[in-house]
């Protein structure tokens, strides 16, 4: 079945069967995993919370994971598997498991803060003072006005934090968030899996932007900036 974002949907048994599954869609594709495709992971960590532990499905059980036992999770999966990028990994209160998760892979590894940082500047103050991520991910209609989206990312940019500018769930055709990405040199722009007008809307703004400009490169592992 197909997601609320355009994303494939397949039964599994645990979280890794996804990932060693989306690693043969790669090969098969005729890409080399972890040299010219790379993985990202969205958590949503902060649905998965339940008494201050996180709810893991494995073979079709609920097992509950501490922050230290999840966090050893994404260790082992970044060494594992070709992951360059996670997003939300714990519940958006819990900054001291996200300053861990930084502190050990942050250097290799995107750290990305969603319902964390939520782009608000005092949020990402507070992340930068903590050290518990790497990246923000923009939302303009989560913080209310383009003003203080770009507020958001030029203060991000002046203090060496990646930014990416992302959409809503339920997003329109509009395809402003494209050249919003293009014109702050975000470098990164997540709009879901292409598929639906409200999704492939945003990747053909970009396609055309670059058409305009022949100067414009593709940056790869650069765009992470780890």
């Amino acid at each position: 079945s197909v997601g609320d974002e355009g994303g494939f949907i397949s039964p599994y048994n645990n979280n890794e069967e996804p990932l060693k599954l989306i690693i043969k869609c790669i090969e098969k594709a005729g890409y080399k995993p972890g040299v010219e495709v790379f993985l990202g992971l969205d958590v949503a960590a902060s649905e998965l919370i339940d008494d201050k532990k996180y709810k893991i499905m494995q073979s079709n059980k609920n097992n509950y994971m501490t922050s230290d036992e999840l966090l050893n999770f994404y260790i082992h999966l970044v060494k594992n598997y070709p992951i360059k990028s996670i997003e939300d990994p714990f519940d958006q209160d819990d900054w001291e498991s996200w300053t861990k998760l930084n502190k050990a892979i942050g250097s290799q590894v995107q750290i990305v803060g969603d319902d964390l940082l939520v782009t608000s500047i005092d949020k990402i103050k507070t992340s930068i003072s903590k050290n518990s991520s790497n990246t923000v991910l923009i939302k303009p209609n989560q913080v209310g006005t383009i003003s203080e989206t770009l507020n958001a990312i030029n203060f991000a940019h002046k203090n060496n934090l990646n930014t990416i500018i992302s959409h809503r769930s339920g997003d329109t055709e509009d395809s402003f968030i494209a050249d919003l990405a293009m014109g702050t040199q975000s470098t990164q722009l997540k709009s879901g899996a292409p598929a639906r007008s409200e999704r492939t809307a945003k990747y053909n703004r970009i396609s055309e932007i670059i058409a305009q400009n022949k100067s414009i490169n593709y940056l790869g592992l650069q765009a992470m900036k780890i």
